[in-house]
């Protein structure tokens, strides 16, 4: 029994640290500026009948939707490293002086698809770097 007691002071003491956490996680909210603006949180949070007045909430929810971005765009980011590195394997005999690494709607989608959100583009959409260029930005 005395091994139960100990289990449950330790279990309340484990509680409350994770509840200290959380208020000073919660505080630190109120001084943080999100990159997603609280008032376009709010527009959305509002157009699917969720209202609070609570400022954290919403800065919360901007920092949750923050990483998410973050995390479509890093994703997005090594498709495009894979893509351009399985061209220029391809093109081995020609120089390739353009290091940029060009994100195509492609990359894009396959990043989002694995985060279980499906984009269909239409098919004038351009996915190559000279599209929507002239011939004359297309030769620098």
């Amino acid at each position: 029994m005395n091994n139960h007691h100990g289990q449950s002071q330790q279990s309340s003491e484990s509680k409350h640290d994770d509840d200290a956490a959380l208020t000073d996680f919660l505080a630190s909210l109120m001084e943080y500026t999100p990159t997603v603006p609280d008032e376009l949180v709010e527009h959305y949070l509002g157009k699917s009948g969720f209202q609070c007045p609570d400022v954290r909430l919403t800065r919360l929810v901007a920092v949750a939707t923050q990483k998410f971005v973050a995390d479509i765009a890093s994703d997005a980011l090594q498709h495009c490293k894979a893509r351009q590195a399985s061209v220029v394997k391809d093109k081995r005999d020609k120089q390739q002086k353009d290091k940029r690494l060009i994100l195509t709607m492609d990359d894009l989608s396959k990043a989002l698809r694995e985060y279980g959100v499906n984009v269909k583009h239409q098919e004038y959409f351009a996915d190559s770097p000279s599209a929507g260029l002239d011939t004359a930005s297309r030769d620098e």
